[in-house]
């Protein structure tokens, strides 16, 4: 079955999705110990969440990228990812989604969720012809992605490192088998009519 070119692929549950974050060790250490983001975690800035285990590989270096060597699942509600999604806007402007590149920056600088679409990415991290989801959180979506989506933070670099180990010793099929099992996220067009189409 051909992929089609926007999907949201991801780990998830009936009440929650993973997404993906790498940071220094200074933040995710105690994220993943605590369950919850420390103090030293910035709130009043923008945080990318990525879905997609193998985009945020390629984003971190599989865990060796400087500041991005700790590796975080988080699961957050269905609810409240569900609510950034209704709430985003594309990251950049798509003729006839807006009535003008005027009014796309100001939906931009209003919204607290972002959209971007960028190439999937193989083991080799080698871009796939199809797209997935990064997700930026800013404003109140921040504030309530730390402190009322949050259900669960684990640190997964050492499954970073087993797969990359694997893939460099050309053992894919090994790989594969410990990749997160992600599935087409059920998100309608009632959910994503405006960022995505």
């Amino acid at each position: 079955m051909e992929e089609p070119q926007r999907r949201i692929r991801a780990l998830h549950t009936p009440s929650t999705i993973t997404v993906y974050q790498a940071y220094s060790a200074e933040i995710g250490v105690p994220a993943a110990r605590q369950g919850r983001f420390p103090a030293a975690w910035k709130r009043d800035r923008m945080t990318w969440v990525k879905p997609s285990f193998l985009w945020m590989m390629y984003r971190c270096g599989w865990g060796t990228k400087p500041g991005q060597e700790t590796v975080l699942a988080v699961e957050i509600t269905r609810e409240g990812f569900e609510w950034a999604l209704r709430n985003a806007c594309l990251s950049s402007y798509v003729r006839g989604l807006d009535p003008d590149r005027g009014t796309w920056q100001r939906r931009l600088k209003q919204a607290p969720a972002r959209v971007q679409w960028d190439p999937e990415r193989d083991l080799h991290l080698q871009p796939l012809p199809y797209r997935s989801l990064q997700l930026g959180l800013s404003g109140e979506a921040v504030r309530r992605y730390a402190d009322e989506w949050t259900v669960s933070i684990n640190d997964v670099t050492p499954l970073a490192r087993e797969i990359h180990a694997l893939v460099g010793s050309g053992d894919l099929d090994s790989a594969t088998r410990l990749l997160p099992h992600e599935r087409p996220y059920p998100a309608g067009d009632e959910l994503m009519d405006r960022p995505i189409s």
